[in-house]
Protein backbone atom coordinates (compact mmCIF):
# COMPACT_ATOMS: atom_id res chain seq x y z
CA UNK A 1 0.00 0.00 0.00
CA UNK A 2 3.06 2.21 0.50
CA UNK A 3 2.38 5.86 1.27
CA UNK A 4 -1.35 5.71 0.53
CA UNK A 5 -3.37 6.38 3.70
CA UNK A 6 -5.22 3.34 5.04
CA UNK A 7 -8.96 3.61 4.41
CA UNK A 8 -10.67 3.37 7.81
CA UNK A 9 -14.22 2.54 8.70
CA UNK A 10 -15.43 3.34 12.20
CA UNK A 11 -18.23 1.41 13.89
CA UNK A 12 -19.53 3.28 16.93
CA UNK A 13 -19.88 7.03 17.36
CA UNK A 14 -20.54 7.40 21.06
CA UNK A 15 -18.41 9.45 23.44
CA UNK A 16 -15.26 7.35 23.02
CA UNK A 17 -16.02 6.56 19.39
CA UNK A 18 -15.94 10.29 18.59
CA UNK A 19 -12.44 10.48 20.02
CA UNK A 20 -11.48 7.56 17.77
CA UNK A 21 -12.95 9.43 14.80
CA UNK A 22 -10.89 12.49 15.65
CA UNK A 23 -7.73 10.41 16.00
CA UNK A 24 -8.30 8.78 12.59
CA UNK A 25 -9.11 12.12 10.98
CA UNK A 26 -5.91 13.69 12.30
CA UNK A 27 -3.66 10.80 11.27
CA UNK A 28 -1.65 11.36 8.08
CA UNK A 29 -1.46 7.59 7.56
CA UNK A 30 -5.24 7.13 7.74
CA UNK A 31 -8.37 8.33 5.97
CA UNK A 32 -11.79 8.20 7.65
CA UNK A 33 -13.94 6.90 4.80
CA UNK A 34 -17.04 5.50 6.51
CA UNK A 35 -18.82 5.63 9.88
CA UNK A 36 -21.61 3.45 11.27
CA UNK A 37 -23.65 4.88 14.14
CA UNK A 38 -26.67 3.42 15.88
CA UNK A 39 -28.98 6.29 16.86
CA UNK A 40 -30.42 8.99 14.61
CA UNK A 41 -28.70 11.64 16.73
CA UNK A 42 -25.31 9.92 16.36
CA UNK A 43 -25.78 9.55 12.61
CA UNK A 44 -26.59 13.25 12.31
CA UNK A 45 -23.62 14.21 14.49
CA UNK A 46 -21.26 12.06 12.44
CA UNK A 47 -22.47 13.55 9.16
CA UNK A 48 -22.02 17.06 10.49
CA UNK A 49 -18.56 16.41 11.95
CA UNK A 50 -17.20 14.38 9.01
CA UNK A 51 -18.94 15.41 5.78
CA UNK A 52 -16.30 13.61 3.72
CA UNK A 53 -17.23 10.23 5.21
CA UNK A 54 -20.19 8.07 4.27
CA UNK A 55 -22.33 7.59 7.39
CA UNK A 56 -24.51 4.50 7.82
CA UNK A 57 -27.17 3.69 10.41
CA UNK A 58 -26.14 0.03 10.47
CA UNK A 59 -22.67 -1.51 10.64
CA UNK A 60 -23.72 -4.29 8.24
CA UNK A 61 -24.33 -1.68 5.53
CA UNK A 62 -20.84 -0.29 6.09
CA UNK A 63 -19.30 -3.76 5.71
CA UNK A 64 -21.43 -4.61 2.67
CA UNK A 65 -20.28 -1.43 0.91
CA UNK A 66 -16.67 -2.59 1.21
CA UNK A 67 -13.74 -0.55 -0.08
CA UNK A 68 -12.05 -0.36 3.34
CA UNK A 69 -8.60 -1.43 4.42
CA UNK A 70 -9.51 -1.65 8.10
CA UNK A 71 -12.26 -1.05 10.60
CA UNK A 72 -12.10 0.41 14.10
CA UNK A 73 -14.80 -0.99 16.39
CA UNK A 74 -15.85 1.12 19.41
CA UNK A 75 -19.12 -0.28 20.78
CA UNK A 76 -20.44 -1.60 24.13
CA UNK A 77 -18.53 -4.65 25.37
CA UNK A 78 -21.26 -7.24 24.83
CA UNK A 79 -21.30 -6.37 21.09
CA UNK A 80 -17.57 -6.71 20.54
CA UNK A 81 -17.52 -10.34 19.43
CA UNK A 82 -20.58 -10.12 17.16
CA UNK A 83 -19.44 -7.02 15.30
CA UNK A 84 -15.74 -7.93 15.28
CA UNK A 85 -16.61 -11.33 13.83
CA UNK A 86 -18.53 -9.67 11.00
CA UNK A 87 -15.57 -7.39 10.25
CA UNK A 88 -13.12 -10.29 10.13
CA UNK A 89 -15.48 -12.38 7.98
CA UNK A 90 -15.50 -9.46 5.52
CA UNK A 91 -11.71 -9.96 5.31
CA UNK A 92 -11.00 -6.52 6.72
CA UNK A 93 -8.26 -5.71 9.22
CA UNK A 94 -9.58 -4.87 12.68
CA UNK A 95 -8.72 -2.52 15.53
CA UNK A 96 -10.98 -3.58 18.41
CA UNK A 97 -11.51 -1.63 21.61
CA UNK A 98 -10.85 -3.50 24.84
CA UNK A 99 -12.03 -5.84 26.18
CA UNK A 100 -11.35 -8.21 23.31
CA UNK A 101 -14.42 -10.14 24.46
CA UNK A 102 -16.44 -10.82 27.58
CA UNK A 103 -15.38 -14.49 27.62
CA UNK A 104 -12.35 -16.49 26.56
CA UNK A 105 -14.53 -18.35 24.06
CA UNK A 106 -15.25 -15.03 22.32
CA UNK A 107 -11.53 -14.19 22.24
CA UNK A 108 -10.70 -17.59 20.77
CA UNK A 109 -13.36 -17.19 18.08
CA UNK A 110 -11.90 -13.85 17.00
CA UNK A 111 -8.38 -15.28 16.87
CA UNK A 112 -9.70 -18.14 14.72
CA UNK A 113 -11.45 -15.77 12.32
CA UNK A 114 -8.44 -13.46 12.04
CA UNK A 115 -6.22 -16.41 11.08
CA UNK A 116 -8.83 -17.86 8.73
CA UNK A 117 -9.22 -14.59 6.84
CA UNK A 118 -5.57 -13.44 7.07
CA UNK A 119 -6.49 -10.26 8.96
CA UNK A 120 -4.55 -8.10 11.35
CA UNK A 121 -6.29 -7.97 14.73
CA UNK A 122 -5.11 -5.35 17.23
CA UNK A 123 -6.67 -4.73 20.66
CA UNK A 124 -7.06 -1.22 22.08
CA UNK A 125 -4.70 -1.30 25.03
CA UNK A 126 -3.36 2.14 24.15
CA UNK A 127 -1.61 2.76 27.49
CA UNK A 128 1.29 0.68 26.16
CA UNK A 129 1.99 3.59 23.81
CA UNK A 130 2.27 6.22 26.54
CA UNK A 131 5.45 8.28 26.50
CA UNK A 132 5.61 7.65 30.26
CA UNK A 133 4.06 4.22 30.91
CA UNK A 134 5.97 2.97 27.85
CA UNK A 135 9.22 4.47 29.12
CA UNK A 136 8.76 2.51 32.36
CA UNK A 137 8.68 -0.67 30.25
CA UNK A 138 11.80 0.34 28.31
CA UNK A 139 13.75 1.09 31.50
CA UNK A 140 12.73 -2.28 32.95
CA UNK A 141 13.82 -4.07 29.77
CA UNK A 142 17.09 -2.11 29.75
CA UNK A 143 17.87 -3.49 33.22
CA UNK A 144 17.58 -0.24 35.19
CA UNK A 145 15.87 -1.89 38.18
CA UNK A 146 17.62 -5.26 37.82
CA UNK A 147 15.35 -8.28 37.97
CA UNK A 148 11.75 -7.03 38.43
CA UNK A 149 10.13 -8.24 41.64
CA UNK A 150 7.02 -6.14 42.20
CA UNK A 151 4.64 -3.90 40.28
CA UNK A 152 1.82 -1.73 41.58
CA UNK A 153 -0.77 -0.24 39.23
CA UNK A 154 -3.27 1.93 41.11
CA UNK A 155 -6.13 4.19 40.03
CA UNK A 156 -8.34 6.55 42.02
CA UNK A 157 -11.07 8.28 40.04
CA UNK A 158 -14.63 9.54 39.57
CA UNK A 159 -17.36 6.95 38.91
CA UNK A 160 -17.65 5.52 35.40
CA UNK A 161 -19.73 7.24 32.75
CA UNK A 162 -23.09 5.57 32.10
CA UNK A 163 -22.47 4.80 28.42
CA UNK A 164 -25.19 4.82 25.77
CA UNK A 165 -28.48 3.56 27.24
CA UNK A 166 -26.67 2.98 30.54
CA UNK A 167 -24.91 -0.13 29.23
CA UNK A 168 -21.87 0.27 31.48
CA UNK A 169 -24.10 -0.08 34.56
CA UNK A 170 -25.83 -3.21 33.23
CA UNK A 171 -23.83 -6.29 34.22
CA UNK A 172 -25.35 -8.34 31.38
CA UNK A 173 -23.81 -5.93 28.85
CA UNK A 174 -20.59 -4.85 30.54
CA UNK A 175 -19.58 -8.35 31.65
CA UNK A 176 -17.99 -7.09 34.85
CA UNK A 177 -16.32 -3.86 35.91
CA UNK A 178 -12.87 -5.48 36.04
CA UNK A 179 -13.14 -5.72 32.25
CA UNK A 180 -13.77 -1.98 32.03
CA UNK A 181 -10.67 -0.18 33.33
CA UNK A 182 -8.64 -2.58 35.49
CA UNK A 183 -8.12 -4.62 32.30
CA UNK A 184 -5.65 -1.93 31.20
CA UNK A 185 -3.76 -2.29 34.47
CA UNK A 186 -3.60 -6.09 34.28
CA UNK A 187 -2.19 -5.68 30.78
CA UNK A 188 0.46 -3.23 31.97
CA UNK A 189 1.42 -5.42 34.95
CA UNK A 190 1.86 -8.50 32.75
CA UNK A 191 3.83 -6.39 30.25
CA UNK A 192 6.14 -4.98 32.93
CA UNK A 193 6.83 -8.40 34.48
CA UNK A 194 7.09 -10.26 31.16
CA UNK A 195 10.63 -11.38 32.07
CA UNK A 196 8.92 -13.56 34.68
CA UNK A 197 6.63 -15.19 32.12
CA UNK A 198 2.87 -15.18 32.30
CA UNK A 199 1.02 -14.93 35.64
CA UNK A 200 0.42 -18.19 37.46
CA UNK A 201 -2.36 -17.19 39.87
CA UNK A 202 -4.57 -14.31 40.97
CA UNK A 203 -6.32 -13.50 44.23
CA UNK A 204 -8.80 -10.62 44.31
CA UNK A 205 -11.30 -8.81 46.49
CA UNK A 206 -13.93 -6.19 45.70
CA UNK A 207 -16.98 -4.44 47.11
CA UNK A 208 -19.69 -2.07 45.99
CA UNK A 209 -20.86 1.27 47.31
CA UNK A 210 -24.17 0.75 45.49
CA UNK A 211 -26.62 -1.14 47.69
CA UNK A 212 -29.11 -1.66 44.88
CA UNK A 213 -26.45 -3.00 42.47
CA UNK A 214 -23.87 -4.94 44.50
CA UNK A 215 -22.58 -6.58 41.32
CA UNK A 216 -21.12 -3.22 40.25
CA UNK A 217 -17.95 -3.41 42.31
CA UNK A 218 -16.36 0.01 42.40
CA UNK A 219 -13.56 -0.91 44.82
CA UNK A 220 -11.29 -3.65 43.52
CA UNK A 221 -7.85 -5.05 44.31
CA UNK A 222 -5.93 -8.09 43.06
CA UNK A 223 -2.58 -9.76 43.65
CA UNK A 224 -1.19 -11.52 40.60
CA UNK A 225 1.65 -14.00 41.17
CA UNK A 226 4.43 -14.78 38.70
CA UNK A 227 7.19 -17.37 38.63
CA UNK A 228 10.11 -16.90 41.00
CA UNK A 229 8.11 -15.02 43.62
CA UNK A 230 7.48 -11.85 41.61
CA UNK A 231 4.02 -10.35 41.94
CA UNK A 232 1.86 -7.42 40.89
CA UNK A 233 -0.90 -5.51 42.66
CA UNK A 234 -3.72 -4.02 40.58
CA UNK A 235 -6.11 -1.80 42.51
CA UNK A 236 -8.82 0.73 41.74
CA UNK A 237 -11.51 2.80 43.41
CA UNK A 238 -14.32 4.59 41.60
CA UNK A 239 -15.49 6.25 44.82
CA UNK A 240 -12.97 9.07 44.71
CA UNK A 241 -12.47 12.22 42.64
CA UNK A 242 -10.80 13.33 39.41
CA UNK A 243 -8.40 10.80 37.82
CA UNK A 244 -5.12 9.79 39.45
CA UNK A 245 -3.00 6.84 38.33
CA UNK A 246 0.23 5.58 39.89
CA UNK A 247 2.65 2.88 38.83
CA UNK A 248 5.53 1.64 40.95
CA UNK A 249 7.93 -1.10 39.87
CA UNK A 250 10.80 -2.39 41.99
CA UNK A 251 13.59 -4.83 41.31
CA UNK A 252 16.86 -6.15 42.64
CA UNK A 253 18.74 -2.91 41.87
CA UNK A 254 16.27 -0.04 41.79
CA UNK A 255 12.76 1.32 41.47
CA UNK A 256 10.53 3.41 39.21
CA UNK A 257 7.63 5.60 40.29
CA UNK A 258 5.31 7.13 37.68
CA UNK A 259 2.19 9.20 38.35
CA UNK A 260 -0.46 10.90 36.22
CA UNK A 261 -3.27 13.23 37.34
CA UNK A 262 -6.03 15.11 35.59
CA UNK A 263 -9.39 16.63 36.42
CA UNK A 264 -10.80 14.04 33.98
CA UNK A 265 -9.39 10.92 32.35
CA UNK A 266 -9.61 12.45 28.86
CA UNK A 267 -7.94 15.75 29.63
CA UNK A 268 -5.29 17.18 27.33
CA UNK A 269 -3.75 19.08 30.26
CA UNK A 270 -2.59 16.53 32.85
CA UNK A 271 0.24 16.66 35.31
CA UNK A 272 2.65 13.71 35.32
CA UNK A 273 6.11 12.64 36.44
CA UNK A 274 8.52 9.71 36.42
CA UNK A 275 11.08 9.29 39.18
CA UNK A 276 13.81 6.66 39.18
CA UNK A 277 15.94 5.20 41.99
CA UNK A 278 19.15 3.43 40.97
CA UNK A 279 19.94 2.11 44.43
CA UNK A 280 21.75 5.23 45.60
CA UNK A 281 19.99 8.33 44.30
CA UNK A 282 16.63 9.50 42.99
CA UNK A 283 16.35 11.34 39.70
CA UNK A 284 13.43 12.79 37.75
CA UNK A 285 13.27 11.36 34.24
CA UNK A 286 12.16 13.84 31.55
CA UNK A 287 9.10 12.85 29.52
CA UNK A 288 9.57 14.11 25.99
CA UNK A 289 5.93 13.93 24.87
CA UNK A 290 2.57 14.73 26.48
CA UNK A 291 0.92 11.62 27.90
CA UNK A 292 -2.76 10.76 28.38
CA UNK A 293 -5.23 8.41 26.73
CA UNK A 294 -6.22 10.89 24.00
CA UNK A 295 -2.60 11.17 22.92
CA UNK A 296 -2.07 7.40 23.11
CA UNK A 297 -5.24 6.88 21.06
CA UNK A 298 -3.76 9.02 18.28
CA UNK A 299 -0.55 6.97 18.37
CA UNK A 300 -2.56 3.75 18.37
CA UNK A 301 -4.40 4.71 15.20
CA UNK A 302 -1.16 5.68 13.49
CA UNK A 303 0.60 2.44 14.43
CA UNK A 304 -2.36 0.34 13.32
CA UNK A 305 -2.53 2.20 10.00
CA UNK A 306 1.14 1.43 9.47
CA UNK A 307 0.63 -2.20 10.43
CA UNK A 308 -2.11 -2.45 7.80
CA UNK A 309 -0.19 -0.55 5.13
CA UNK A 310 3.35 -1.80 5.72
CA UNK A 311 2.86 -4.93 7.84
CA UNK A 312 4.58 -3.33 10.82
CA UNK A 313 4.18 -4.96 14.28
CA UNK A 314 0.98 -4.44 16.27
CA UNK A 315 1.22 -2.58 19.58
CA UNK A 316 -1.09 -5.11 21.26
CA UNK A 317 -1.77 -8.48 19.64
CA UNK A 318 -4.84 -10.67 19.89
CA UNK A 319 -2.89 -12.99 22.20
CA UNK A 320 -2.16 -10.04 24.50
CA UNK A 321 -5.82 -9.05 24.41
CA UNK A 322 -6.87 -12.60 25.28
CA UNK A 323 -4.49 -12.68 28.24
CA UNK A 324 -5.92 -9.40 29.52
CA UNK A 325 -9.44 -10.81 29.41
CA UNK A 326 -8.29 -14.06 31.05
CA UNK A 327 -6.70 -12.20 33.97
CA UNK A 328 -9.84 -10.11 34.53
CA UNK A 329 -12.19 -13.09 34.39
CA UNK A 330 -9.97 -15.09 36.75
CA UNK A 331 -9.89 -12.11 39.12
CA UNK A 332 -13.71 -11.94 39.08
CA UNK A 333 -13.84 -15.68 39.78
CA UNK A 334 -11.56 -15.08 42.77
CA UNK A 335 -13.76 -12.23 44.02
CA UNK A 336 -16.81 -14.47 43.76
CA UNK A 337 -15.21 -17.51 45.43
CA UNK A 338 -12.94 -15.77 47.93
CA UNK A 339 -10.16 -18.11 46.82
CA UNK A 340 -7.01 -17.78 44.68
CA UNK A 341 -7.42 -18.89 41.06
CA UNK A 342 -4.71 -20.77 39.16
CA UNK A 343 -4.41 -19.19 35.71
CA UNK A 344 -3.54 -22.39 33.82
CA UNK A 345 -6.53 -24.27 35.20
CA UNK A 346 -8.86 -21.32 34.64
CA UNK A 347 -7.80 -20.82 31.00
CA UNK A 348 -8.07 -24.54 30.26
CA UNK A 349 -11.57 -24.67 31.71
CA UNK A 350 -12.85 -21.57 29.88
CA UNK A 351 -11.10 -21.67 26.49
CA UNK A 352 -13.28 -21.75 23.40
Amino acid sequence: MGNTPAKFGLIGFGAWGRHHASAIDQCSDASLVAIAARSADSVAAAREAYPGAIVYDDYEKLLEAGGLDCVDVVVPSHLHCKIASAVLESRTHLLLEKPMGVSLAECDELIRLAKKNDCQLAIGHELRLSSMWGLVKKMIDDGFIGDPLYALVELSRNPYRLGADGWRYDISRVGNWILEEPIHFFDLARWYLSARGNPVSVYASANSSQKDQPELQDNFSAIMNFAGGAYAVVTQTLCAFEHHQTIKVTGTRGALWASWSGAMDRTRHPTFSLRAFDGSQVTTIPIEKMTGELFELEDQVQLFARAVSDNQPLHCTADDGRWAVAMCLAAQASVDSGQPVAMRDFITAHAG
